[in-house]
């Protein structure tokens, strides 16, 4: 039985998951060509804290191809043996919040990438950065970072807390690849968070006018076809903003609490409690992540995709599940990571000064990244040398490993060229 099966082409209507195991979505299917050698490594930060990588190689390449998601576990991604095979090293890295996205800061894990990519400059000529998924914006606001003087970088987090990026070497890399990467975290959640929400203590509380799933709105239960009005979807993605907005102002004010103590206690006021709240996170619970109207009718952003989400075949019913992104977590980390409005991990954005030779590959039947996001991303690329290709996969390259091996083929070719 293969590593990670292909979802069937007609699932049953009990089996709503897309994957038999979707913990093994970015894993191998093969194991890498033989004399390949595995080097861990433990990475100490700029700032003092921990990061892990596992290089992979079988000697003499003189590139590497470094693999990074800002939570997600890449230890073995399934590009290490393909590319091994063809002759480069592949750094593979996960950062210190390695499985949480709750306390995440993308500027701060900005410099586990910085430790990365200083290891692989200390043994390769050239360093390649492979943004696959998350990883893509992680590493274009890295090479933002990166590429820009000192005295330019940012000086806080999306939070406003102090942390000035200039105060730490940021070596950059010499070529970017985009490996079904999708525009930012937070872009991605602004398109399927739930506007319908109206009370955000409670999971179930539905304005049905903004339910993407009620009938009345042109939902239809699969097998049959949903086909959303635009004056609906017109309103619904204003709601969106609109429910993100009042997220982050949420998130704003509970950070200034805990600011406001912190600064009590630093005047040496406030005693126990403020000592108690400056260090007490009252974490957001963000209910129903699932319901970008692009998951059921697939006449919007049309492309090779089937019916369904990243998670599953039955969005409506994951919609209102446990399973989803950005469900609990720090006002700090919401701003930075999963805010569509404040977080600065955005392509849109920090493209402008990624100016190094690219390689943009996507997936056609990818159910999170759509022709208008992989449209964006090479819009705003500032390089001057940006090569693009279709492959026909799901956004894990699925299915079988045939777009897997399709794209890492394009990767080598294009790292090979002169």
């Amino acid at each position: 039985m293969p590593a990670n099966p292909t979802p069937p082409a007609n699932p049953p209507r009990a089996t709503i998951g897309r994957y038999d195991n979707p913990y093994r979505v970015a894993v191998w299917d093969r194991e890498p060509p033989p004399g390949t050698r595995c080097e861990p490594l433990l990475l100490e930060t700029p700032d003092r804290a921990m990061a892990q990588g596992w290089l992979y190689s079988r000697g003499g390449e003189d590139t590497v191809v470094c693999l990074m998601h800002p939570r997600a576990d890449f230890a073995h991604h399934y590009a290490v043996p393909g590319l091994v095979e063809r002759g480069y090293a592949v750094f593979c890295e996960n950062s210190r919040w390695l499985n949480n996205d709750s306390t995440l800061l993308h500027e701060v894990v900005l410099l586990d990438v910085a430790a990365g990519v200083q290891a692989m400059r200390e043994r390769y000529e050239r360093v390649v950065l492979c943004g696959n998924s998350g990883g893509g914006s992680l590493y274009t606001f890295y090479l933002h970072q990166a590429l820009a003087p000192p005295e330019e970088r940012l000086t806080d987090t999306a939070a406003g807390d102090p942390f000035d990026l200039g105060r730490f070497d940021l070596p950059p890399a010499d070529a970017m690849v985009y490996l079904a990467a999708h525009v930012g975290e937070g872009h991605y959640l602004l398109s399927a968070i739930d506007p319908s929400v109206i009370d955000e203590s409670n999971p179930a509380a539905c304005d049905p006018e903004l339910d993407m799933y009620n009938p009345a709105n042109g939902f239809v239960e699969p097998p049959g076809q949903t086909r959303y009005d635009p004056e609906f979807l017109t309103r619904y993605g204003a709601a969106q903003h609109a429910r993100v907005a009042r997220i982050d102002e949420e998130a704003r004010r509970r950070h200034a609490m805990r600011r406001g103590a912190r600064k009590e206690r630093n005047a040496g006021s406030g005693g126990l409690a403020s000592l108690r709240l400056s260090i007490a996170t009252d974490f957001l619970c963000v209910y129903r992540t699932d319901a970008d109207p692009r998951a059921v009718d697939l006449s919007l952003d049309p492309s090779r995709r089937d019916y369904g989400s990243l998670w599953g075949v039955r969005p409506d019913w994951i919609n209102y599940g446990a399973v989803g992104f950005g469900r609990v977590v720090a006002p700090e980390a919401w701003l930075s990571t999963w805010s569509g409005l404040s977080s600065r991990a955005n392509i849109l954005e920090t493209g402008a000064r990624m100016t190094l030779p690219a390689l943009l590959i996507s997936y056609s039947g990818d159910h999170g990244i759509f022709p208008s996001d992989r449209d964006a991303i090479a819009n705003a690329l500032a390089t001057d040398s940006l090569a693009r290709l279709e492959v026909d996969a799901d956004h894990y390259g699925f299915p079988a490993a045939r777009g897997r091996e399709i794209a890492i083929a394009a990767i080598a070719e294009w790292l090979d060229a002169p």
